[in-house]
């Protein structure tokens, strides 16, 4: 049987100031390796820099087989026909982030530490579960610290894809793709990366393989 895959889920830097200097650094970022995702995560910004977001990116990711997935607003998420949409325990509930963006969207769960939440959310309909933070990160403020293991554990007993999130770059990725990641979840680590975005997506596809070749 081959070895479970892990795949990389981008996530934008929190602010972007220039859509179109962006929009070129994300096609390049894009073409440099596989990517299964974007998560646009534009925090406490007017709806109308979210939606120009929305409509200059999705172009360029959907061209290069790569979901958009907007961070907390299902509703905009489904007048904007984004591909999903991620919730944390404090926004939209699951049932009704469902109701509002359809059967067939991708919904994510944030669940921090937590397997009971992450449980709760699989039960509920979610697409996938995120657990983080597995490092110390700068683009949010994470309560909570996730242990490798978690990802093991789930893998282990659950069939909803887990992602991990917080902190990860070029560096520590390889364990938590061995450890049983479906996708890693890269902000910072990929825009901030001293080669550049696309030499990190590059090397993070390295490196997800490298982990992933030692769960077998």
């Amino acid at each position: 049987m081959a070895p479970p895959l892990c795949r990389l889920y981008l996530i934008t830097p929190p602010r972007l100031d220039d859509l179109a200097a962006f929009g070129q650094v994300l096609a390049h970022a894009l073409d440099a390796g596989d990517v299964a995702a974007l998560q646009i995560r534009l925090k406490d910004v007017p709806d109308e820099i979210v939606t120009a977001a929305v409509d200059v990116l999705t172009p360029i990711a959907h061209a290069r087989g790569v979901a958009v997935i907007l961070n907390d607003r299902p509703d905009l998420a489904a007048r904007l026909g984004c591909d999903g949409v991620h919730i944390g325990q404090d926004d939209t509930p699951l049932a009704e982030a469902r109701r509002i963006m359809g059967p067939d969207a991708m919904i994510g769960v944030t669940c921090h530490d937590s397997l009971h939440l992450a449980m709760e959310a699989a039960e509920g309909g979610a697409d996938y579960v995120a657990f983080g933070a597995f490092f110390p990160t700068t683009t949010k403020d994470a309560s909570t610290r996730a242990d490798p293991e978690l990802l093991t554990g789930w893998q282990a007993d659950m069939v909803i894809p887990c992602v991990a999130i917080g902190g990860i770059t070029v560096k520590n990725a390889r364990g938590l793709a061995a450890a049983g990641a479906d996708f890693l979840a890269v902000s910072a680590g990929v825009w901030s990366h001293g080669d550049g975005p696309a030499a990190a997506v590059k090397a993070l596809n390295a490196e997800i393989a490298a982990g992933v070749a030692e769960r077998a």
